[in-house]
């Protein structure tokens, strides 16, 4: 989950070493009325948004910088086996150019989707996990992929 949010995989591990942490210490807090599970997707959701509203807070480009390697500028995400150079290239292009346009949606939008479509979350456990009712779920995913086509068809029009 949080290298959803991050789409960088050190800042992933050290948000998940911190959400262990949290989950360990507050253990004896936790009451038992949800699953295990959604107590700790909501560690991590909050711990995700947490740093990326704090590396925003010290670096402008935030979160699209995470997505290259310093020196080469190269894409940090692998996305595919095939091997073909044009074809890795133009996914990873089409995957970065995704993820730009999910941080840009508000923070409720792109957290139901990530759930949704790449957790594989229940409308259920989303309801669960955000606090919500499973309409309000339904209605955040309706309106986070109508957001993501919009803005996607935007950048194809530039």
């Amino acid at each position: 989950m949080a290298l959803q949010y991050t789409q960088n995989y050190e800042d992933a591990q050290e948000i998940t070493q911190d959400v262990f942490v949290s989950v360990h210490l507050s253990m004896g807090k936790f009451n038992y009325e949800s699953k295990l599970s959604t107590w700790i997707y909501r560690i991590t959701i909050n711990k995700s948004l947490d740093f990326i509203k704090s590396r925003k807070r010290k670096k402008r480009f935030g979160v699209l910088s995470s997505l290259f390697f310093d020196k080469t500028n190269e894409p940090k995400l692998e996305l595919s086996d095939f091997n073909h150079p044009g074809v890795q290239l133009e996914q990873k292009e089409a995957l970065l150019r995704i993820f730009s346009v999910l941080n840009t949606l508000p923070e409720n939008q792109k957290t139901a989707l990530i759930l949704f479509k790449i957790e594989k979350q229940t409308l259920l456990e989303i309801a669960e996990i955000m606090k919500i009712q499973p309409k309000a779920v339904e209605s955040l995913i309706y309106r986070a992929k109508e957001n993501l086509a919009k803005k996607l068809n935007q950048t194809n029009d530039l």
